[in-house]
């Protein structure tokens, strides 16, 4: 039925008539709508205020969120309701009702009403307050007296009683507390139960910071009209529509170089959004910078239901969570990125003056003869190959898997095979099932009588025929560690040095049924293992202990690969099944970010560029359509797809990128190449013929080499021009050796596993014929020294042209390049790469030192209070942009020439005060103090945006929560520790246990406990939980010092959390979680000076000590003997070493570099200082012992160094 404009005149005056009728409410809207009253809205309209709800939430505006809800009417906040409720807010609760009922408007909104005034009433009368309560009676609970005249009545008389409980009905009234409680319980039903409140109290369901993305869309499509539109548009303004014409308001300007991004401007005396939003950055899709907006989240505390994320592109990060949805890949000085959690609850975002891109731009500078298409060598594997990988340092040197579980160590420059492993389970015990489809009778474990060697030879024997495959290999990011994946639920770590040598590491029962893939990730700077498999799980392990840390669950079928990646330190996984859904999660079991549907539902792998800003995926469906594909991250669309596979494939298509230009797929018995840039193929290439239908490839890091695999068996090994130089440097190098006759190798060939048993056969070559080779000898040869064997492949064994010899390196007779690193003392500046960082500020003893976490940048705190940083930039020597000392840094300042200066005390000179230091989690904040307030410093402006923590007492050192970035540890002057909430600015307790200042804090999120140290040399352990004390240790002074000691003691936890780095002038010493001292190491020898500092290596298997007199001292982390001594004159000029004294006050460590070391000095320098050889690390060769890490064996000509057991 049409009604006319009378009928809906009408329609309005009866639902006046009739507002306690839901019918009648529903018309009366509905007749104000189509009137186009004021005050009314269409349903769009609606649901734009819920919009504009869920975008005031997100950015904190609390009063603000809850008054439009209120006005508007549309939602409820019941959360918000009960906190009034509970903290007496009468006047606030009635105002905040009075947005979605009246008292009159029916029974359950007049007995609302009528509870919340009574409760009033009665707590002015237990206050003893008589004249507020009549206020009350008269002005609020008089308006009832016409409905029931006797209950105002006796109401009245409460006021004639002393205690109102004297009424028979109010005897059983508690304190205010409990009282509130109980009417909230029955509010809670009246207003669920009344019909004016329907459908109000949920928020709608819909995706966070949906307003944002709307814009960001709405801005990618007025980019996208553009007659010509240019890369690196300028957004300055939302008012006008966006046009890329130079002349316009809206328009674009040439591609940014190392400038920094504009910040926002914080409100004066206001903590800057730590993880709130930032300025909006639309993204243009040439340069993709966020991983997908298609990852939501969401977080069931807060009242509406939105995570403080950004949309994609737009805004900067919150959370991880949030990242994950639209993260941004930072260039230049971009320090302007949101913390991976709020930090401070008064932290809110100004408008910024100009927002500008920050996308990664692609040069179009290349030539086909870039990519490798020369077959240079071919390898002769002997069994089918199912998994490469290059080292991503030694660049010759190739990982190999085959189809027989066994791997191998190629040298392709030398066409030599440097290492062979059949597949043997290790520990047979510790497997937790048979592998199919042998069981393993429990005699079979058993020794047999007479004989001292166990059965899980001949049974490993057995498993190696059992078809276990190796289903994928790869090297760990630094080349120390290897992982192999098998067909039957076992990974397997081999520790990889550089001489060539692998020992067992750790052997994993992964999976239920086969491991279908494998890598390496650093989550929380902790070396992981993710694997994925057969069972539908991915599961990460730490790669040091072998312990479960994570298990992910939500796939519906077979895991088949595994893409863990970083962006702005947010770490998370991609995952994909052979269901053709791909997934990503964050390390925070808290389910998966994304379940979308690859191309085809194909069986698909995925991969970033090697710079990390674009990725890719590759895979095949059931019905051999395969597809390759750019992802477009900000939209999580597919951005562009290839075109070229033209006939159905009998297998997955692999692929790989180099170079940030090119991919490559194995296909049609080719390989083809694509220009990223381009859908078209560029070219193909047969590799002069013998490709299966599928082939395996893999690019070497550089791009220069491609190993592709064959149909027979083996590999080919194809370059570009820089390859082809690669291998002929290599070969040239070997050739000018002084060789004189090599040691005849044992050509004997013998089983790997050969048994005489009554009841079994003997077996006989199994696992191919192996060179005999002293593995002693062949250990101490590094790699740039390897000198080819005159072996050719052809010779090598006659009896099965499927295997090859286990050849190991021969050895040079020049080896005194080698010797001097066995020598401990490193004196002289060639033997190492060190660097003195450029500084024209004013020197002053630098008195902290870090690196940021992303390891490009370092940051000093000098004794003038001031901060420096030095920043190293992306370039065609330096590509990864990671702090190194073959490249100077930059110095680097905001261009106003603004200094980041600490707060001081006026009392005390800052020279003579403690100073402390704490970054934040994505380097885009510092907290610093040196004597004065605490401050908070924006990275990328130098801004101070707030202080705290007046003295006295002043900070000595920060220390942040490891769950939690709103809290920090704040140990203090006058010997406690603050527990300080910087969310709501207020100091949550205090710790006391110290009888001098606090000199370090550390923090152990798997023992739960905070660790402090004090100028005392007392060690406290404090629970996470609820701060009690539950351990104090003095440490123990060296023979001949007097105790108790005293002076400044740090604390560090090693990379498992569980043992402890104590560092004293008088010693270095590790302590394991219950602060027992485990072993010690105290100045002598040529190490006889004052400890300054000490710190461990990123990978926890280095202490890196500084010392007063100049010196450093290497030491092996698990025994503390010493590696090698660094003197001063090897990386300090004599310049320097004339003015006395000159030493390290503080050493840092990189961050991902295991050896590099960075030295704050008393003179006011920094020195950054590296082993002069990429392959080599401090204190030369190690060990031949074969024990797994982290044990290392130091020289043997250290054993006067040894570190020394506490007495008991």
């Amino acid at each position: 039925m049409v009604l006319c404009e009378e009928d809906y005149i009408d329609s309005y005056f009866v639902a006046l008539e009739g507002r306690r009728s839901r019918r009648g409410f529903d018309v009366l809207i509905f007749a104000l709508e189509r009137l186009g009253l004021p005050g009314t809205m269409s349903s769009l309209s609606r649901e734009l205020v819920f919009l504009i709800l869920q975008f005031l939430d997100e950015e904190k505006f609390k009063e603000t969120v809850h008054k439009l809800e209120q006005e508007s009417g549309f939602f409820f906040n019941m959360k918000h309701f009960e906190d009034q409720v509970q903290a007496g807010e009468w006047d606030e609760v009635e105002r905040y009702l009075c947005g979605f009922t009246k008292v009159e408007d029916n029974r359950y909104s007049m007995k609302i009403f009528f509870e919340i005034r009574k409760q009033k009433y009665l707590e002015a009368l237990d206050r003893q307050d008589r004249a507020k309560a009549v206020e009350i009676l008269v002005k609020d609970l008089k308006v009832f007296s016409s409905f029931n005249e006797d209950l105002f009545k006796e109401i009245t008389q409460l006021l004639t009683l002393d205690n109102f409980r004297q009424n028979e009905q109010l005897s059983k009234y508690g304190d205010t507390k409990s009282a509130r409680n109980i009417m909230l319980i029955e509010l809670k039903k009246l207003i669920e139960a009344n019909p004016l409140f329907r459908d109000k109290l949920a928020f709608p369901a819909f995706k966070s910071s949906r307003l944002r993305t709307l814009i960001n869309q709405s801005l990618n499509w007025q980019h996208q009209l553009c007659k010509n539109p240019r890369p690196n548009p300028d957004i300055k303004t939302l008012f006008t529509d966006h046009s890329c014409n130079p002349t316009a308001a809206n328009g674009s300007r040439p591609p940014p170089t190392n400038n920094p991004l504009v910040g926002p401007i914080p409100k004066a005396g206001a903590f800057p959004p730590i993880g709130a939003h930032g300025p909006f950055q639309p993204v243009v899709s040439p340069s993709p910078s966020a991983i997908a907006g298609w990852m939501s989240t969401s977080n069931p505390s807060l009242p509406h239901p939105a995570v403080a994320a950004a949309p994609p592109g737009l805004v900067q990060p919150s959370s991880a969570a949030a990242f994950l949805k639209h993260p941004r890949t930072p260039t230049g000085m971009d320090y302007q990125s949101a913390d991976s959690e709020h930090l401070i609850k008064r932290i809110r975002t100004g408008p910024s003056d100009e927002v500008s891109f920050s996308g990664v731009m692609h040069s179009n500078a290349y030539s086909q003869d870039d990519i490798p298409k020369t077959v240079l060598r071919t390898l002769s594997q002997g069994s089918t190959v199912m998994s490469m990988d290059f080292h991503p340092q030694q660049q010759t040197i190739l990982l190999v898997g085959t189809n027989v579980g066994d791997i191998s160590l190629w040298e392709v420059g030398s066409r030599e095979r440097l290492v062979h492993k059949p597949f043997k389970v290790w520990d047979i015990q510790a497997v937790s099932m048979p592998l199919q489809p042998f069981s393993i009778p429990k005699n079979l474990l058993d020794p047999y009588p007479g004989e001292g060697r166990a059965k899980f030879i001949v049974v490993s024997a057995l498993l190696s025929d059992a078809g276990i495959s190796v289903i994928r290999c790869v090297w760990g990011q630094d080349g120390l560690m290897l992982g192999v994946a098998f067909s039957k639920h076992i990974v397997q770590l081999y520790t990889y040095q550089l001489t060539g040598e692998t020992r067992q590491h750790l052997e994993i029962d992964a999976h239920m049924g086969g491991v279908n893939d494998i890598a390496f990730a650093h989550p929380n700077k902790q070396l992981c293992v993710v694997t994925c498999g057969d069972d539908k799980l991915i599961k990460v392990w730490d790669a040091v202990t072998g312990r479960r840390l994570y298990i992910f669950e939500g796939h519906e079928a077979p895991v088949y690969s595994v893409c863990p990646h970083y962006k702005e330190n947010i770490q998370f996984i991609f995952s994909t099944a052979i269901d053709g859904k791909i997934k990503a999660w964050l390390y925070d079991c808290l389910g998966s970010r994304v379940d979308y549907d690859a191309p085809g539902l194909s069986c698909t792998m995925m991969a970033y560029s090697a710079d990390g800003t674009r990725l890719f995926s590759c895979g095949t469906s059931k019905e051999g359509e395969s597809h390759l594909v750019e992802w477009n991250e900000s939209e999580g669309a597919i951005k562009r797809t290839y075109s070229g596979f033209r006939k159905r494939s009998s297998d997955v298509v692999q692929f790989d990128t180099t170079r940030n230009r090119f991919l490559a797929a194995g296909d049609e018995f080719l390989i083809k190449f694509w220009d990223m840039d381009s859908t078209s193929m560029l070219t193909t290439f047969d590799a002069d013929g013998g490709l299966p239908a599928s082939p395996r490839l893999r690019f070497n890091k550089e791009g220069s080499l491609l190993a592709v695999t064959t149909g027979d068996n083996g590999i080919k090994i194809l370059a570009n021009n820089d390859g082809i130089r690669l291998i002929r440097m290599l070969e040239g190098r070997a050739l000018d050796k002084n060789r004189g006759p090599s040691e005849p190798t044992n050509s004997k060939a013998v089983s790997v596993l050969w048994f005489c048993l009554p009841s079994l056969p003997l077996i006989v070559n199994a696992l191919g014929p192996v060179a005999n080779v002293s593995s002693a000898v062949a250990s101490t040869l590094e790699r740039p020294n390897i000198i080819p064997p005159a072996v050719s492949i052809s010779t090598l064994s006659t009896v099965e042209n499927s295997r090859l010899v286990d050849v190991k390196p021969r050895i040079s007779d020049d080896l005194e390049k080698i010797k001097s690193w066995k020598i401990p003392d490193i004196s002289d500046p060639s033997l190492l790469k060190p660097l003195r960082l450029p500084d024209s500020g004013t020197a002053a003893k630098v008195v902290r030192l870090m690196y940021t976490n992303n390891g490009q940048t370092l940051l000093a705190l000098t004794s003038n209070a001031v901060h420096k940083l030095w920043k190293w930039q992306r370039g065609e020597r330096n590509p990864s942009g990671k702090a190194t000392a073959c490249i100077p840094p930059q110095l680097w300042q905001p261009p106003n020439g603004t200094l980041m200066t600490n707060d001081i005390n006026e009392s005390k000179p800052p020279e003579e005060s403690a100073a402390c230091i704490a970054l934040s989690k994505n380097d885009s904040y510092v907290m610093s103090a040196s004597g004065g307030k605490v401050s908070l410093f924006n990275m990328m402006t130098f801004k101070v945006m707030t202080t705290f923590m007046s003295p006295p007492p002043a900070a000595t050192f920060l220390a942040f929560h490891p769950q939690d970035n709103n809290i920090v540890a704040i140990g203090m002057e006058d010997s406690t520790i603050q527990i300080y909430n910087v969310r709501v600015d207020e100091v949550k307790t205090k710790l006391k246990g110290h009888q001098t200042r606090i000199t370090g804090l550390a923090f152990s999120q798997a023992l739960n406990v905070l660790v402090s140290s004090g100028a005392d040399a007392q060690l406290c352990m404090w629970s996470i939980d609820g701060w009690e004390k539950k351990k104090t240790r003095f440490i123990q002074a060296p023979v001949g010092r007097q105790s108790p000691l005293s002076g400044e003691t740090k604390v560090q936890f090693h990379n498992d959390q569980m043992h402890l780095l104590v560092t004293h002038e008088s010693q270095i010493s590790v302590y394991d979680g219950k602060l027992e001292c485990l072993r010690s190491w105290y100045p002598k020898d040529t190490l006889a000076a004052p400890i300054s500092s000490a710190i461990y290596s990123c990978d926890g298997l280095l202490v890196n000590a500084a010392f007063c007199d100049g010196a450093v001292g290497v030491f092996d982390a698990d025994s503390l003997r010493l590696r090698c001594r660094i003197a001063p004159s090897a990386y300090m000029p004599s310049a320097a070493l004339s003015s006395n004294p000159v030493y390290p006050l503080v050493i840092a460590a990189h961050p991902s570099e295991s050896n590099q070391i960075a030295l704050g000095m008393t003179d006011g320098t920094v020195h950054v200082v590296e082993p002069s050889e990429v392959e080599l690390k401090w204190g030369g060769t190690p060990s031949q012992d074969n024990r797994p890490l982290p044990s290392n064996s130091s020289n043997p000509s250290l054993s006067g160094q040894a570190s020394e057991h506490p007495s008991r």
